[in-house]
């Protein structure tokens, strides 16, 4: 292996998810506000510089591949829900947890190879993970909204492996996430879902 790429939110941060919080905050089931963003996981990151009226686009994606800013996204939601929003309900709620188990993991690997975080993350999120150095434990930090593009769209491995110069075959990556698993195997990368941090390190015992 020359390259370990882990996901930061459900392996190497917990409690990430804002989602059912920011519903609440606008008078809105989960399912309502995913709706009203015009969210579709299996999309994500489909739009790529693609020419798309905002007004029928999955703003949630656009949001995480970088294409709308935070200021843009909330006006587009208030434009089509007419619910005002106040502030950035999506940063406000975000307080992740480190998982130490899975952060000591990443230490121990970079004593020997490479290791970077490939996240997907917004503008706010991201900037609350920098603030508080979850990034620092990595070489690189990937960022969804910097490289414009979200798992478990292929392009976003793609582009990785292009800055880095790495070949699949000689890729680690893991995450909490079914799909973007999916999604890095075809690549021909080896790939882990990660369910816990004594799972994930008998995994990658050869290489500590």
């Amino acid at each position: 292996m020359k390259l370990f790429i882990f996901d930061m939110g459900g392996v190497v941060a917990h409690n990430v998810a804002v989602e059912g919080a920011v519903a609440k905050a606008v008078g809105m089931s989960e399912g309502e506000f995913y709706a009203a963003c015009k969210y579709d996981r299996a999309a994500r990151g489909k739009i790529i510089n693609e020419k798309i009226d905002i007004r029928d686009a999955d703003i949630m994606t656009m949001l995480s591949n970088g294409e709308v800013t935070t200021d843009e996204f909330w006006s587009e939601f208030e434009k089509r829900t007419g619910v005002r929003v106040p502030m950035d309900y999506l940063g406000l709620f975000f307080n992740p947890v480190l998982d130490d188990g899975a952060v000591d993991i990443v230490k121990a690997l970079r004593k020997k190879y490479r290791v970077v975080c490939g996240t997907n993350t917004i503008q706010s999120h991201y900037d609350i993970h920098l603030a508080r150095s979850d990034y620092a434990f990595f070489d690189k930090t990937y960022a969804s909204n910097m490289i414009g593009a979200s798992k478990p769209d292929v392009e976003f491995w793609k582009r990785i492996m292009l800055a880095e110069g790495v070949s699949p075959e000689d890729i680690f990556f893991t995450d909490d996430n079914e799909a973007n698993c999916a999604a890095s195997s075809s690549l021909g990368i080896r790939t882990f879902r990660f369910t816990n941090a004594d799972d994930l390190r008998n995994e990658v015992r050869p290489w500590l």
